[in-house]
């Protein structure tokens, strides 16, 4: 039976039954235990399943993913809690150099099933308390990178992550943890049993013939309003939420561009040598007919610590509306 569930309970839930399901599972990190994490996506985890795999740690991002290198090499599979995406700067080495290269380096005889579970996207916190980064993590070899946009699949994915056996950057869109679950317009009928959703399968959130828009996260909700807004004046969107960045599911969207001939790639991560450009360069790479590209992303600028400013750099309903009628034309 499905379940109208906020995101984050969803998260907790799905840990709840990977955790029940292999006892290899454990949870690291800072607050994960008594707090059930600052979010609340740890909730009742130490409480079922004890301190010994739900583990709370000192404030030392290197410390977790130094330990979580440690017991992923001794057979288990720890999900590390990184507070905020920002702080994984504080471990890059590890994540960059050990957890994301090791199976390589020994030659397929090590495995690396890591999750690193964080928060991102802009919540009005500042500039070292708002970025994405899921093009940084896609930029480096050996990781997979997922962002999910909504309950359902946030469940799923999370799930489809703890079982890979390949290290997983998971990025929870921080304005989506804050949201209650009746406010979510789809993805919020979550079944009770365990499900996956496979890492690298984009999902077409709505239809349309005259624009594809490829997005993820905390901008497919406002992506959608603008989509439906756009229909009354004649404009129908397609609107693709990637969920992963790594892989990235070019066949969905070159299947959409081909029957709209334009596209509008809509980013909360920077704009410069990121997500969109690399979307933009593989449809052009497979040598797909577009007359109309548009990327809206945050420009080359730390997010403001303003929650006006940080609205004027951060993709929202209206900047997205006005690209798209950029993109067809119809400014």
């Amino acid at each position: 039976m499905a379940r109208n569930l906020n995101l984050s309970q969803c998260i907790s839930e799905a840990l709840h039954l990977e955790m029940e399901r292999d006892p290899q599972v454990l949870v690291i990190g800072e607050d994960v235990g008594g707090q059930g994490g600052v979010f609340g996506a740890t909730r009742g985890l130490q409480k079922k399943y004890g301190s010994g795999r739900v583990l709370d740690t000192p404030i030392s991002e290197s410390a977790i993913t130094g330990m979580g290198v440690g017991l992923a090499l001794e057979g288990y599979r720890p999900v590390l809690e990184i507070m905020f995406v920002d702080f994984i700067g504080v471990c890059l080495d590890q994540v960059y150099n050990a957890i994301a290269k090791n199976h390589y380096m020994s030659g397929g005889k090590v495995r690396m099933p890591i999750v690193i579970k964080t928060a991102g996207g802009c919540i009005g916190s500042g500039a070292q308390h708002s970025q994405c980064l899921w093009g940084l993590f896609a930029h480096l070899p050996g990781l997979k990178v997922v962002a999910p946009s909504n309950p359902y699949d946030a469940k799923g994915l999370m799930a489809s992550a703890v079982e890979s056996d390949d290290p997983v950057v998971f990025i929870e869109h921080k304005g989506l943890l804050l949201k209650r679950a009746e406010d979510f317009t789809f993805g919020s009928d979550v079944p009770a049993e365990r499900y996956t959703v496979p890492i690298g399968k984009a999902n077409v959130v709505r239809e349309g013939s005259d624009l594809t828009l490829v997005t993820l996260s905390g901008t497919v909700a406002p992506s959608v309003t603008a989509a439906e807004e756009a229909l009354k004046k004649g404009i129908s969107v397609e609107v693709i939420d990637l969920r992963s960045v790594v892989p990235l599911d070019m066949d969905t969207v070159a299947a959409s561009v081909k029957k709209t001939g334009k596209i509008l790639v809509v980013d909360e991560d920077y704009l410069s040598f990121g997500l969109s450009a690399e979307v933009v360069t593989r449809l052009l790479e497979r040598k797909i007919s577009i007359t109309s590209v548009k990327r809206l992303a945050v420009p080359d600028v730390p997010i403001p610590g303003a929650l006006s400013l940080e609205q004027e750099v951060v993709p929202n309903e209206r900047s997205i509306s006005a690209a798209i009628a950029e993109t067809v034309g119809k400014a």
